[in-house]
């Protein structure tokens, strides 16, 4: 699959709106884990690997490792920080959504053999943009039935 282009999060922040709901979740899905792989400065293998496999099992497409590598570092976020885009993200996404986001960071986080400080701080930034609740954090989800 070629690398997106954060398309849908560029409409929401212009517009307000996003037309393709399942396109946000997984251009956010993304591009979180794409930037934890870099925020501890020390971009390993099994980070990459597991944003793979995290990015294949939640979206149902393939990721190489280029593309998770060049979403680390868009450009993107030179114009606005992650926090921004994540802050109007959230209100487009279901609760279900965002702990699948916060889930699969910590997984990338812990994948490799230290867990560092810059990352914890990355992981509560995420959380707070996203607007988590502690509840929500723990992975704890109100059933619907």
């Amino acid at each position: 699959m070629s690398l997106i282009n954060f398309d849908a999060i560029r409409e929401l922040v212009s517009s307000g709106s996003a037309k393709h709901k399942q396109e946000l979740f997984k251009e956010v899905m993304l591009m979180v884990l794409a930037r934890a792989t870099r925020a501890d400065s020390n971009v390993e293998s099994v980070e990459v690997t597991q944003v793979r496999n995290v990015l294949k099992e939640q979206t149902g497409e393939e990721f190489s490792d280029a593309d998770i590598l060049t979403a680390a570092s868009s450009a993107v976020f030179e114009s606005q920080p992650l926090e921004r885009y994540l802050t109007n993200a959230t209100r487009k996404l279901t609760d279900a959504e965002r702990v699948a986001i916060l889930s699969a960071l910590a997984g990338v986080i812990r994948s490799d053999s230290e867990i560092r400080y810059t990352e914890t701080d990355f992981f509560d930034r995420v959380a707070t943009s996203l607007r988590a609740t502690p509840s929500e954090i723990a992975g704890l989800l109100v059933s619907s039935s």
